[in-house]
């Protein structure tokens, strides 16, 4: 389920409407519920994803440690 592709067809929907909306001046932008309930479910699905991945990155471990040193003498040696 993790890697199976998310449908944001919703949320895209719901992006051009708003954006319609904003562009005719209306005062307000009206759903039923079912179309209410994709997009919310398809934000969750969304966030969810992101969150997943965000804390498997945070949970990697490095593969490679680059050692730097630094060597403050002052600037002796130019």
């Amino acid at each position: 389920m993790l890697n199976d592709p998310i449908n944001t067809t919703y949320i895209e929907n719901f992006i051009k409407t708003v954006k319609s909306a904003d562009f005719t001046n209306q005062k307000q932008v009206t759903f039923d519920i079912n179309t209410a309930k994709n997009i919310s479910y398809s934000l969750g699905l969304v966030l969810s994803r992101l969150n997943s991945k965000l804390e498997q990155k945070l949970n990697e471990k490095p593969s490679n440690e680059e050692v730097v040193r630094i060597n403050v003498d002052g600037g002796k040696g130019w």
